[in-house]
């Protein structure tokens, strides 16, 4: 290893400037490609497309419509929608809806569909038409007619609020926009939303409310503009830190800038490979840029060191990257594959996540370990003396923390650090068992609770019987099943038993529609509100059911039951989707198959257990990736145990600060914990890499720990803080998510600098006894 490092420092070193100039040529090219990048929201990137439920999702979609849906909740401000002005606006909504391109216009849905009917009984058996006649005039009687066939049609609750004070218009979206032929933009279609309905048909008497999925990525990635600002801040602040780390201006330019550098790379090579940039991995640059300049700052810490003992600027350079390319290479590659373990999940938006994480950490190794030492060769030598400043008061200050560490190699201290350990480590695992897999609050988890589109999420479950958590089950027959009295029986049987689970608003199906309509054939006595055992007569009530309602296909071998649940919290789909398994063991015959699951629900029950699959897998793969490579670096086993004993702990502790923050895990949330263990690793790696050479050389542990301290530890020290305080920032976020992610971020980066100064050595007690005795 030895001599494969003299002779890439030898290359590099000896080639400066023309490592320089392909580092200059690359940064162009891949400069230029970044600015090609665009954000790219789409909805089948977030739902497991190969789970069971997701693949009965798909084969159906066509045919009843899919998840990605948008309710147009049109309001009178007054609270009674029965005036010219709120039809006039409606009408507007509706047809304005229909012509954007994208939205899959058979299935836009309003009182003015043409499908919108009503049916009554009269004399000579039934009557009825569109809600809306052809005639209308929004005059008096006109609307009082409308009144009418609204009633007669029962659709107050679902097109219409139960207080009459809205009107719902709904349609599906493609993912295939017809016009292009080219995948859907998501985000610009929630521009047109709001440039071509919500503004300029919303007055003062009309509001207009929104909801579902391009929406909700709308205004994730208007909330996400947000994080550039944040990321000025962060660049700002660690200047500052970083200026008070080495006390040189250009010194403090290099850690910076090459860190920028990893994360133009990043977005050049994303764009090379032809991915965007979503709105829920928007924050991953910010990580970039974070783990660069903390390998940034051990390597000046180094070149600094090196210095001071009276060597060049080019010779402390070149040993400086001799020293810190393995262990500092281990721990980017730790991190790399720690992150590419998040393909395993089969979810999209997390796959893109792990590739862009695993790229800007990957190319950091160039930028911060390479590129980095070769600009720092050619400083002034005496520029670079400042950064070990003996005499300075921020050394003395240092010297005095270090002699308190060292504490922690003593066997009393390393006793009672160990003990406190186990007992936050316990108590943390037993509070992490509590942890939910899902969403734990109502509306987007992403936007808080007053963002506007949750504020019209709870308008829409306020105003109506149904809601956007819509679930459906479908049910897989044969040609004609709806003539089966036995079929159409155990449809309404399985309706019956979902419609009263806890959670559960509402449910239709073709059988509860036939039920109705049969009980109109006969004088709309309520007695006759029941299946008719005759299958002509079951012919009769079930023929008048168009296929337009979604409630059955072509030849009746295919008819979903629509669930309309309260709302989606982990614990409400949890426990409606495990009724409804055994409710289908129950009712499931050779030829009829009651089969999840379909509609936004269906697609949050597939992600919900994609996640609770792939939690476990995901952590073995990290755990084991970070284990293995600290084995081939250190070659111990004690070395390795001292590493990543820590990591575990925090991870566990970090769960269970989930559990006490209501933090769901989710697919925004998953991968933070990956990423916390891949950054974490960073600070026991340099520390202990340090300290490997002495303890085989029998120095006490002691002595090696507070050598390695002298060495590396300001570094460690300072990067944990200045991280921990530049995510700290993101709690004033408009979007929880990012809220979410910098508490979080914030406990794992300083907790485990916490756990690599004082718990590693604690640990170290344990398994390097007196090295005067024992030598390694």
């Amino acid at each position: 290893m030895k001599a494969v490092l003299n002779k890439l420092e030898y290359v590099v070193f000896r080639h400066r400037l023309a490592v320089l100039f392909l580092f200059t040529i690359l940064t162009g090219l891949l400069g230029y490609k970044a600015t090609q990048i665009q954000l790219d929201a789409s909805f089948n990137k977030n739902i497991p497309l190969q789970h069971e439920y997701m693949q009965l999702y798909l084969k159906h979609e066509k045919q009843f419509g899919g998840a990605n849906s948008i309710l147009i909740s049109v309001c009178d401000r007054d609270g009674d929608i029965f005036n010219p002005e709120f039809f006039k606006q409606l009408k507007a909504v509706h047809d304005q809806l229909y012509f954007i391109p994208g939205v899959n216009r058979p299935l836009v849905n309003s009182i003015f569909s043409p499908s919108a009917r009503f049916v009554e009984v009269v004399e000579d058996g039934f009557a009825g038409g569109p809600i809306i006649p052809a005639n209308f005039s929004a005059t008096e009687q006109g609307l009082a007619v409308v009144k009418q066939n609204i009633e007669k049609a029962n659709v107050v609750g679902r097109m219409i609020a139960s207080d009459y004070s809205c009107a719902m218009v709904s349609a599906q979206l493609m993912e295939i926009d017809p016009q292009t032929q080219e995948k859907l933009d998501t985000l610009a279609f929630a521009k047109k939303l709001e440039s071509q309905i919500r503004e300029p048909l919303s007055n003062d008497k009309v509001s207009i409310h929104i909801i579902g999925f391009a929406k909700m990525a709308g205004d994730i990635a208007d909330g996400a503009k947000g994080v550039v600002l944040f990321f000025a801040l962060a660049i700002a602040f660690t200047f500052v830190m970083v200026w008070l780390f080495c006390k040189s201006f250009k010194l403090t330019l290099l850690p910076i800038m090459c860190s920028i550098i990893a994360v133009v790379w990043q977005m050049g090579l994303l764009a090379s490979l032809g991915f965007g940039l979503d709105p829920m991995s928007i924050l991953v640059p910010f990580l970039v840029f974070a783990i660069g300049v903390s390998h940034g700052v051990q390597m000046i810490n180094s070149i600094g060191k090196k210095v001071a003992q009276g060597v060049s600027s080019k010779v402390a350079a070149e040993a400086s990257f001799k020293a810190l390319l393995i262990p500092g290479g281990i721990a980017l590659l730790s991190d790399t594959v720690g992150f590419l373990t998040l393909l395993a999940i089969d979810i999209g938006i997390i796959r893109e996540l792990a590739i862009t994480a695993s790229l800007g950490v990957a190319v950091i190794i160039f930028t911060n370990l390479v590129l980095l030492p070769i600009l720092a060769s050619y400083f002034n030598s005496s520029r670079i003396r400042r950064l070990d400043d003996g005499n300075s008061k921020s050394h003395a200050v240092f010297t005095q923390l270090r002699e308190a560490l060292v504490c922690t190699t003593d066997k009393k201290w390393a006793r009672i650090i160990l003990l406190v350990s186990a007992v936050l480590f316990a108590v943390g695992y037993w509070y992490s068992q509590s942890m939910r897999i899902g969403d734990l609050h109502a509306g987007a988890p992403a936007l808080h609770q007053d963002a506007r589109y949750n504020q019209d999420t709870f308008l829409i479950s306020d105003r109506y019987a149904i809601s956007s958590d819509i679930l459906k089950v479908i049910v897989e027959a044969y040609p004609a099943a709806c003539t089966e009295h036995d079929t159409m029986e155990r449809i309404s049987r399985f309706q019956w038993r979902v419609e009263n689970l806890a959670g559960v608003q509402s449910a239709v199906s073709l059988s509860s529609v036939a039920q109705a309509v049969n009980a109109g054939y006969n004088e709309g006595n309520q007695k006759w509100q029941m299946l008719p055992r005759n299958s002509a007569s079951l012919v009769q009530a079930t023929s008048r059911v168009e296929t337009s309602t979604g409630l059955l296909n072509g030849d009746c071998s295919v008819m979903p039951i629509i669930i309309f649940m309260e709302d989606h919290k982990a614990e409400s789909i949890d426990h409606v989707i495990s009724n409804i398994k055994q409710f289908a063991l129950e009712e499931n015959t050779e030829n009829v198959k009651f089969r999840l699951a379909s509609g936004p629900i269906g697609v949050m029950a597939a992600t919900n257990e994609s996640v609770s699959a792939a939690q476990l897998p995901m952590m073995i793969y990290v755990y084991g990736a970070v284990i293995i490579l600290c084995l081939l670096s250190f070659r111990s086993i004690k070395a390795t145990i001292a590493v990543v004993l820590p990591l575990y702990i925090v991870s566990t502790l970090a769960q269970a600060l989930m559990v006490k923050l209501e933090i769901g895990l989710t697919v925004s949330t998953l991968p933070v914990i990956a990423l916390g263990v891949g950054i974490g690793v960073d600070y026991g790696i340099y520390i202990l890499s340090s300290m490997m050479g002495q303890l085989k050389q029998g120095i006490p542990l002691a002595v090696a720990y507070r050598n390695a301290l002298a060495e590396r530890g300001s570094a460690v020290l300072f990067t944990g803080i200045t991280l921990a305080i530049g995510v700290s920032t993101w709690i004033f976020s408009a979007l929880k998510f990012q809220v979410d992610m910098g508490i979080l971020l914030t406990f794992m980066f300083l907790v485990n600098m916490l756990g690599a100064v004082l718990l590693l050595p604690a640990i170290g007690t344990l398994l390097w006894t007196d090295q005067r005795k024992n030598r390694e």
